[in-house]
């Protein structure tokens, strides 16, 4: 077991930008553990270390990193840390859970830097704990969405970001939201023919938006060079569209799309059928909450329903010692983690010691949030999940694919069996019990059993741990209640 001031669970711009504040104006002690190869998150993301004569050189992918030298910068600081003995690096590191401390909060993870064959276990036991875990991407489930060749649109991202890999020649996008744009860009810029970006909004809902979207100009500025750059590669930007199958033998090669009304439900007649090989479908992302309901924080439904941590203005949660930065407080984007990354650094230094960040920081980082989370807001509101997403679904379609279990069986429990909620539609089915725990089809079962996203799930094991990791622990930690905060073993 091992100590520290500040233990920050996340190395991406939230997570880095913290770290890095608290260096720079404390002399706090930092632990960061990532479960990534390097720092960088997913949005700068890095490929695995390798050597020899084909493996990849990072600066080859390095358009693809917006803010590049914005995290140059954060490295650099954190590598001062290290030097001077005050930050540890650890990446590779699963945290499957974190519990209340006499000293403050035990973290156990898992070293998987290793390889499979040996797997250790550690707990750091940190005063004050910063929650900057991110967000995963959402998938709502349709007929073909199982063929190899269609995934998300992160995974997509991710392929090309970590190992510069394109998943196909032709390939189609298609959901809702700005990120379907970047991701379009870079492989288009890599050498895929990008036969369409399939945005299920339409335009005109951001006329709804206009005082966030002037109060963040230069998020227009972006837009418009993603746009450029897929005029440039010819890559048509359909809205109004979705997605309604993948068609296959060994392997998805064409997809079929509808029009939408309105309403957001499929035009009869309106099919188009569209030769891809490979195909990427995101409907936003959901935050990641393992820990953050294991510790038993307050979490606040965002614009859309779902579940985020409630923080107050300097992103400390109902927990004391307990921060939250960047996506688990609500999806908003890169610059608004590292604001928030500041800001949650801020409250660390404020109550871990007697010194200060500069109070016109705080109040600027402050205003930067205010300011970029009501855009944040904006896009939830302008690109809504549409009302007739499961329209086209047929009972044989698999809505959970760890456990193969079908649409008419989830109907089935809903309808004959009264399953009102996504948990109950898990108790009734399986769906949601294997692999993924529900990270993949939780989304979708409560859609269909509620008509609303669900609750987070609690998971007293957030990641795949080896039983020796478990059983090498001295004495198990008193776990918090979610609904009270209290020790079960005290109660």
């Amino acid at each position: 077991m091992s100590t520290t001031d500040v233990l920050v669970v996340g190395a991406g711009p939230a997570g880095l930008a913290c770290a890095a504040t608290i260096l720079e104006h404390s002399s706090l002690s930092v632990v960061v553990v990532d479960a990534g190869h390097g720092p960088g998150g997913q949005y700068w993301r890095q490929p695995a270390p390798a050597v020899g004569a084909d493996a990849l050189d990072p600066a080859e992918l390095a358009d693809l990193h917006h803010d590049r030298a914005r995290f140059d910068a954060l490295l650099h600081r954190l590598e001062q840390g290290r030097t001077d003995g005050r930050l540890q690096l650890r990446s590779q590191h699963h945290v499957w859970s974190a519990v209340p401390d006499m000293q403050g909060y035990a973290v156990h993870a898992v070293d998987r830097g290793r390889g499979p064959s040996h797997v250790p276990g550690s707990t750091t036991v940190a005063r004050a704990l910063v929650l900057a875990t991110g967000a995963f991407d959402r998938a709502l489930p349709f007929p073909g969405w199982d063929l190899p060749g269609v995934m998300t649109v992160g995974g997509l991202q991710a392929l090309l970001k970590a190992g510069g890999v394109v998943a196909g020649r032709r390939v189609a996008l298609g959901g809702t939201g700005p990120f379907l744009l970047p991701v379009a860009a870079g492989l288009a810029r890599h050498g895929a023919t990008v036969v369409g970006v399939y945005e299920a909004n339409r335009p005109a809902r951001w006329l709804r938006e206009g005082r966030a979207v002037a109060r963040n100009a230069g998020k227009l500025g972006e837009g418009a060079g993603y746009a450029a750059a897929l005029l440039r590669h010819r890559v048509p930007v359909r809205a109004g569209r979705m997605v309604v199958a993948a068609h296959g033998a060994d392997r998805v090669e064409a997809i079929t799309l509808a029009r939408l009304d309105r309403a957001g439900h499929p035009v009869p007649g309106s099919d188009q059928r569209v030769a891809v090989d490979a195909v990427g479908v995101g409907w936003g992302f959901s935050p990641q909450l393992d820990l953050a309901v294991t510790l038993g924080v307050d979490l606040t439904p965002d614009v859309a329903g779902t579940e985020v941590v409630a923080v107050d203005d300097a992103q400390r949660t109902s927990r004391p010692g307990v921060y939250a930065a960047g996506e688990v407080c609500g999806v908003g984007g890169a610059p608004l983690a590292l604001t928030e990354g500041r800001l949650a650094a801020a409250a660390v230094v404020a109550d871990l010691t007697d010194g200060r960040v500069p109070a016109d920081v705080v109040s600027s980082a402050r205003r930067v949030v205010t300011r970029q989370r009501a855009f944040a807001t904006a896009i939830l509101r302008a690109h809504p999940v549409p009302a007739g997403w499961a329209d086209r679904l047929a009972p044989d379609t698999i809505v959970c694919r760890c456990e193969e279990v079908t649409l008419g069986a989830v109907r089935a429990a809903i309808d004959e069996r009264g399953a009102r909620d996504a948990r109950q539609v898990k108790q009734l089915t399986r769906t949601g019990m294997g692999w993924c725990q529900g990270r993949v089809c939780g989304y979708a079962a409560a859609l269909l059993s509620s008509g609303r996203p669900g609750p987070a799930v609690e998971r007293l094991v957030a990641a795949p741990v080896p039983l020796g990791t478990l059983g090498a622990l001295a004495e198990p930690t008193a776990r918090p209640s979610r609904r009270t905060g209290i020790s079960d073993d005290a109660m």
